[in-house]
């Protein structure tokens, strides 16, 4: 039986054809046949698509208390298709990943040596699940691995943050080491262009005080102190959100979640979920969105939430909820909207992170 026509065709053709379709359909058509999954998976289609935009995705980080499985992937949400995903990652040859990071198409994740014959020693890992190519960065203890907030900025730009020091990696063969001297462990730390913003705490044992701290890498290296970040023009801007995050926005803006304080007091209910949004250049605050009444009665019972995303997108979870709450502001406009279906959701309470899936070249 002869084979069907396209197998005759070029190498070159077929990398023309396919080309000329969004990346969504590309990834569809890697599943239909090996040919198409070979022909999509080259390098040479992958460089040729390589500045192809990116598709907007919700990424999930897996529980650090649950059971990990023997077939591991990374899930992700689609909010322009409103369906959920998962990418295989099979090809990493490492137990217990644990993905936490994202930039340019490319995932970090925390993962165990399969050596039996050394001691368990976690890694950090820099993939792209797209193209299935990865690389190991220079290692790290495992105490970094519990302790550590990474943040990245780029393909080549990396830092693992703790409230006493931080490791920087750009893409030398070893991590530089500074002391962070921050007044507090640093709560959602964000890196935006060549700076570090987290929030602290310079309260009492009885009484929160959150304060915005920023650092250029720069500066870092350096070992001067941080910078808190502040303006008289500013108010009570922190004292009016409780338990508030960073979370990195669009250009050169960063916002700021937390449940909206009903009053002063110290133990205060909170009447919705605020989002204020900073811009860096011009250092004024303004409110970009707020939770609708009937959507925060849901998280209204958990002691807790949590938040993630980027962009224009903002992400919520709590326990008991069961779902995700999303907000998007993508049109121009905050519109906020329910995620169902949330894989292996457990308690609810989920954590996760953007991932701009792209075929980006992982160089050595």
């Amino acid at each position: 039986m002869d084979a069907p026509p396209i197998y005759r065709l070029p190498q070159d053709t077929l990398h023309q054809i396919f080309s000329g379709l969004p990346l969504r359909q590309i990834m569809i058509c890697r599943s239909v046949c090996k040919l198409f999954n070979q022909v999509l998976t080259s390098s040479c289609f992958t460089d040729l698509i390589s500045t192809r935009s990116s598709l907007q995705l919700l990424a999930l980080r897996p529980p650090h208390h649950r059971h990990v499985p023997s077939h591991p992937g990374l899930h992700v949400f689609d909010p322009d298709q409103n369906q959920w995903l998962r990418f295989n990652l099979d090809f990493l040859p490492f137990g217990s990943l644990h993905p936490v990071a994202s930039s340019l198409g490319l995932v970090y994740l925390w993962g165990d040596s399969t050596d039996l014959s050394s001691a368990p020693n976690k890694s950090l890992v820099v993939c792209n699940p797209l193209t299935r190519q990865f690389r190991v960065l220079p290692q790290l203890g495992s105490a970094w691995s519990r302790h550590g907030s990474v943040l990245v900025d780029s393909s080549s730009r990396v830092m693992v943050l703790t409230e006493l020091a931080a490791l920087y990696f750009s893409g030398s063969s070893q991590w530089f080491s500074f002391s962070s001297n921050l007044p507090s462990k640093p709560r959602s730390p964000i890196l935006v262009s060549d700076s570090v913003y987290a929030l602290c705490d310079v309260g009492s044992p009885w009484r929160s005080q959150w304060k915005l701290f920023s650092c250029t890498v720069a500066k870092m290296k350096n070992s001067q102190t941080w910078n808190r970040l502040e303006r008289h023009e500013w108010g009570d801007v922190f004292d009016i959100l409780k338990r508030p995050r960073l979370v990195r926005g669009n250009g050169n803006r960063i916002l700021m979640v937390g449940g909206l304080k009903s009053s002063f007091s110290l133990n205060s209910s909170c009447s919705t979920i605020l989002i204020l949004r900073l811009d860096l250049d011009s250092l004024e605050w303004d409110e970009a969105g707020r939770m609708p009444v009937d959507m925060f009665r849901c998280f209204q019972e958990s002691s807790k939430f949590k938040v993630f995303g980027g962009g224009d997108r903002v992400c919520f979870s709590a326990k008991r909820v069961g779902r995700l709450a999303l907000w998007d502001y993508c049109s121009g406009k905050g519109e906020w909207r329910w995620i169902d279906g949330v894989p292996g959701s457990g308690d609810g309470l989920c954590r996760g992170f953007v991932f701009e899936a792209r075929l980006t070249a992982l160089l050595p």
